[in-house]
């Protein structure tokens, strides 16, 4: 079979995932096998595939091939997320364009808009995954508005409601004035920004006196319904009891007292707006004070606004300002440094809203799942830093709004039949809440007319909180036999940003419905940053396009890259140089195959020593290499297996072994030699396979003809054997022998092509098998043993052996002795500088260990150097 001079990558790429697809190699079913499960984090469906996807599904599916070589039933269960914020913004934008108004027309209509937008565009990214080789069980892959995962999240809510867990509440939420909706707590990004304090004198009811208050958002004042002062404060303490009045507006309104006033804040006094502060409305719930609500849903002012109706809230800050001042209100703008919530979605600024929401009690449902992660640690956080993070947030956690204000999504199955809104039931259909109304309220007349359901959806995360569960109908039908037998899943990789929104919960939801850990393994990535550490985004242009990436540098050149320099839990400092490294690694590899493939072979000479010497150094290389691979990935150290790998092909196989092994220029090699580096290479294969897929499969389909059943995807992973650590050792010595030797050569221009001669002092007892391998690489034609230095000779050490090259009329002897003591003037200076450096008490005594370790080191060194050159000098002469 003719061996392509060049790798192609795109063409490979196409034809082994179609194979690997048309023999259904990553697909699994209920067997007597181990499972090895992985659910992947469901992008949103409106999504397209960035890095952080590209990190986040290559160790997924590294470690999914993994699992399949060690003969495990792995199954990676594929799928997306509805998005309930983003896809309806996509379609209302959409809709607009198309000159639709979504107010104007049915949830039904709308319905059918955003199915048709998602049937188009939705789901993009998984096609997109395959051209990375995510070798996802795609028959498997679920959407979160599947029928099935619908009707497991409305059984869940029922569930949770029937057991007191959720309710109905008015309460003061987070309002997303853009997507005109609430949000949970860990949705809001709170993020410092430059702001203004401004002064604001309200004038005392009947009285020319003022009260200064300062105020981050004078828009506010709309909504103003009391001032407060502390009662500890002597300032104010002939205002007890008495009324301010608004400005501008007109109101009177009272002056209260309460601890919760900071006295050094501001001014010492606080305005009080119970409608648009979460404090405010404590104080609000706490003094029986009047709620006025002055926003409308889009965050402009409605007609408690005055003549600011209409008006944006931005644009109201500014306009009302400038009549604070013109009038005389305002006192003075300082510059302030303000922490602003914005929407995690979105982008923009939340307003504390009070509203009627549905919300999950959290304290009872975090319990388990505090115990599973900080306690008994049945679930592994990797790294384990995240711990803390994961410790401050469950144990502090409050209750969760899950209600959004939108049509795309799994609706409330709350049905209202009267007037008061506490007039519900809660039902997973309509015929069903029928029969619950007329069994609450006792009215026989009562028809499905009767009944209207909740217009809210449930948020994101209340379906993909149940996930794990929900892809194999966990929770619609917990004794199904694929529930039982993948569940609990084995590893989950995700980022540290949604270690609240998601793990967490899963955790929480996981507990509550099995009793059990949604999974065992938690693999925390960090984030992808430019090489300027900016966090990788399309508003910053620095994010290159993933799918340009795998044209450019072949997809296992783009999980190479991406890999090695990811470390779990750290952000990855990527650079385009490091695909090009992986795609470098690639074209090595392609070319140690051509070359082993290209020998010509005699079944009729015999393996010269130096092959077999160097192949069971190999043998041996490697099990002590698959050994270091089996505990990083035990550790979930993904990059620094796949570091171990390269290093063990690229130096040990590719650079040594090859070199030691191939035959003399324009001669065969003998059978036995190739039979057993082609072993070695196929062994080289599957455990670089999880990391470089196609082109390892490439090559293993190039080594001989195969079967279906033997793809190199389905095959085994090496067998671990004991290993010979002296002779590990011994080689590292032999290779710094032969490295001597080269150097040598280069440096004396003494040409490969002439043999030269080698004595050696072996105070090692280095075995003389290893003599074949060094004269060989060396190109020595004589290896002899002395017991003293030899004249007229180069010489170097290795360790305490020192080997002599007899200069003969190679080299200018005088040259090469002026050259030398110019060298040892050189290392003499430098020795006596860190003496002297070393003989100051101050220094040794004040200097921190480690810098006085490093100057000792140093000396050594130059002692050392000195010391050689002076026997290579008196060689020579």
């Amino acid at each position: 079979m003719a061996i392509a001079a060049k790798y192609s990558a795109k063409e490979i790429e196409d034809k082994w995932y179609d194979y690997w697809m048309k023999n259904n190699y990553f697909h699994s079913e209920v067997n007597e096998k181990e499972p090895y499960t992985i659910v992947i984090p469901p992008p949103n469906v409106t999504g397209v595939l960035h890095m952080g996807h590209m990190l986040n599904n290559t160790i997924q599916d590294v470690l999914i091939r993994r699992a399949r070589l060690k003969g495990l039933n792995a199954c990676w269960v594929p799928g997306t997320d509805h998005a309930s914020i983003a896809t309806e913004a996509k379609v209302v934008a959409k809709l607009k364009a198309e000159g639709i108004d979504k107010n104007k027309i049915s949830r039904d209509e709308f319905l059918k808009h955003a199915w048709e937008w998602t049937d188009n565009y939705g789901g993009a990214i998984l096609n997109q995954l395959k051209k990375l080789g995510a070798s996802c069980d795609w028959d498997r892959t679920k959407f979160t508005l599947d029928d099935d995962m619908y009707e497991s999240v409305i059984k869940s809510f029922i569930d949770l409601y029937n057991k007191g867990l959720i309710y109905r509440g008015y309460r003061m939420v987070n309002w997303d004035p853009e997507a005109k909706t609430t949000l949970s707590d860990e949705e809001v990004i709170h993020i410092e920004q430059q702001g203004k304090l401004y002064y604001i004198n309200y004038q005392i009811e009947n009285s020319d006196e003022f009260l200064t208050i300062a105020t981050t958002r004078p828009e506010t004042i709309f909504g103003d319904t009391a001032i407060c002062i502390n009662p500890n404060d002597e300032r104010f303490s002939h205002l007890k009891g008495k009324n301010a009045i608004v400005p501008i507006v007109g109101r009177s309104i009272p002056i209260i007292e309460d601890e919760y006033v900071d006295l050094e804040f501001g001014t010492g006094c606080l305005k009080v707006t119970p409608a648009h502060d979460e404090n405010d409305k404590v104080l609000g719930d706490k003094h029986n004070l009047k709620v006025i609500d002055i926003f409308n849903d889009d965050a402009s002012l409605n007609e408690n606004g005055l003549h600011y109706e209409g008006k944006d809230r931005f644009e109201v800050r500014k306009a009302f300002v400038n009549e604070l001042e013109e009038k005389g209100f305002l006192v003075k703008t300082e510059n302030h440094l303000n922490k602003i919530g914005t929407s995690e979605r979105t982008k923009a600024v939340i307003e504390p809203k009070l509203s009627d929401q549905w919300f999950l009690k959290m304290k009872e449902l975090a319990k388990p799942a505090i115990e599973a992660v900080l306690e008994t640690e049945d679930i592994q956080l990797f790294p384990d830093k995240f711990k803390n993070t994961y410790s401050h947030w469950m144990n502090n956690i409050r209750d969760w709004n899950i209600s959004r204000q939108l049509w795309w999504g799994q609706r409330i199955p709350a049905y209202y039949y009267g007037n008061d809104k506490n007039d519900f039931v809660v039902a997973e259909n309509i015929e069903e809440a029928l029969a619950l109304a007329i069994e609450k309220t006792g009215d026989n007349s009562l028809t499905k007319e009767n009944l209207k359901q909740d217009e809210d959806v449930l948020d994101t995360w209340f379906s993909s909180w149940l996930w794990p569960m929900s892809v194999f109908d966990g929770i619609r039908n917990p004794e199904n036999k694929e529930f039982k037998y993948y569940y609990p899943t084995n590893d989950l990789v995700t980022g540290p940003d949604i270690l609240f929104f998601w793990v967490a919960r899963m955790i929480m939801a996981g507990y509550e419905y099995t009793d059990k850990k949604p999974f065992n393994n938690v693999y925390l990535t960090g984030l992808v940053r430019d090489k300027e550490r900016r966090k990788m985004s399309k508003s910053l242009g620095n994010s290159p396009d993933a799918l340009q990436l795998i044209e450019d540098f072949s997809a296992d050149g783009v999980r190479v890259g991406l890999l090695l320099s990811n470390a779990a839990g750290n952000d990855l400092m990527f650079d385009e140089a490091l695909c090009q490294q992986g795609k470098g690694f690639g074209n090595k590899i392609w070319n140690a195959f051509r070359l082993i493939k290209g020998w010509e072979v005699n079944e009729e000479i015999a393996q010269p020593d130096s092959a077999k010497i160097a192949l069971e150094w190999y043998k041996n290389t490697f099990q002590k290499t698959l050994v270091e691979i089996e505990d990083h990935f035990s550790k979930y150290r993904i990059s620094d297996a796949l570091m171990a790998t390269y290093k063990l092909i690229w130096d040990d196989f590719c650079s040594w072994l090859l070199e030691m092994i191939k035959p003399p220029y324009g001669k065969p090699i003998d059978k036995r030699t190739v039979d057993e580096v082609i072993n070695l290479l196929e062994d080289n294969l599957k455990i670089l396979h999880p990391f470089m897929p196609f082109l390892t499969e490439e090559i293993w389909q190039s080594i001989t003809e195969r079967t279906e059943k033997e793809a190199l995807i389905i095959s085994e992973w090496p067998a671990q054997t004991e290993f010979n650590k002296e002779y590990i050792k011994d080689f590292e010595l032999v290779k710094e022998v032969i490295s001597g030797i080269r150097t040598i050569r280069k440096d004396k221009n003494i040409a490969f092509k002439d043999a030269i001669e080698l004595s050696v002092i072996n105070n090692e007892n280095l075995k003389k098998d290893y003599d074949a391998v060094i004269s060989k690489l060396g190109n020595i034609s004589e290896i002899s043993y002395v017991n003293e230095q030899v004249s007229n000779a180069l010489s170097y050490r290795v360790k305490s052996n020192e080997y002599f090259i007899p200069i003969g009329g190679a080299i200018d002897v005088e040259a090469e002795i002026e050259k030398l003591t110019e060298e040892l003037k050189y290392n003499e200076g430098f020795l006596k500088s860190v003496d002297k450096k070393l003989s100051n008490e101050r220094f040794v005594n004040n200097a921190p260990e480690k810098v006085v370790a490093i100057e000792k080191q140093k000396k050594a060194d130059a002692q050392a150097k000195i010391e050689a050159i002076k026997e290579s000098i008196q060689n020579l002469k």
